[in-house]
């Protein structure tokens, strides 16, 4: 029998924790984005479309770069991993 291979799927989550009474949702290739204030959710869709553009300019898909491009790519649209807590 062939092989039963499930395709690899990445996705970009946004969560906008601030609020203004809107509900919010978003989606688009490779990413999902809910919740935020007007000004914060336009933000994430930004930075979402304009990661995409980085992926194609690289010819490359969300599922296929590793963890230091990944890294590379967000901080060049302005992305930022959050301080981590320190271990004791």
């Amino acid at each position: 029998m062939g092989s039963s291979k499930k395709p690899v799927k990445a996705l970009l989550l946004g969560v906008g924790l601030d609020s203004d009474g809107h509900k919010r949702l978003t989606t688009g290739k490779n990413f999902a984005l809910v919740g935020g204030s007007k000004e914060t959710h336009e933000e994430m869709t930004e930075k979402a479309l304009k990661l995409n553009e980085k992926l194609t300019q690289r010819g490359k898909e969300l599922h296929e770069v590793s963890r230091d491009e990944f890294d590379d790519l967000a901080q060049e649209i302005g992305l930022r991993r959050p301080p981590q807590p320190e271990r004791n």
